[in-house]
């Protein structure tokens, strides 16, 4: 019966390769959540800068278009420098509202991978418990 017992019981060499297996998985599940976040971040980072690059690129278009019809407007009431000057002004504003607002998302995104962390973290306890 004894033997029965004993036999039912995982010796110390099964029980730390068990451990050594689930760590392993462990680890790669957290590598493989780590990687998760930061594209997931690294996507959003990327849609901001690409508004960003969209939003200079309105804001020229919107310069070259705009400043040859205005200006040539604007040319009939008051002198053409004037009309040049008011023109490049009010794009100018625009294009500044566009990339700020580009860049003040850029600033929210939050490149560190916090769940990845907590996740370290509370793995780290369960090894320690588990260890000793």
């Amino acid at each position: 019966m004894a033997q029965q017992q004993m036999a039912k019981e995982r010796s110390l060499g099964e029980l730390f390769t068990e451990l050594a297996g689930e760590t392993s998985t462990l680890v790669r599940q957290e590598v493989a959540l780590a990687q998760a976040e930061m594209t997931h971040k690294a996507v959003k980072a990327g849609k901001n800068v690409g508004f960003l690059v969209v939003g200079g690129a309105v804001a020229y278009a919107a310069a070259l278009s705009i400043i040859a019809g205005v200006i040539v407007l604007l040319g009939m009431a008051i002198p053409l420098w004037a009309s040049a000057l008011l023109v490049g002004v009010v794009i100018g504003i625009a294009a500044f509202f566009m990339i700020s607002s580009a860049v003040a998302g850029l600033k929210r995104t939050d490149p560190v991978p916090h769940k990845t962390i907590e996740t370290i973290k509370e793995d780290a306890k369960w090894l320690k418990k588990e260890v000793t």
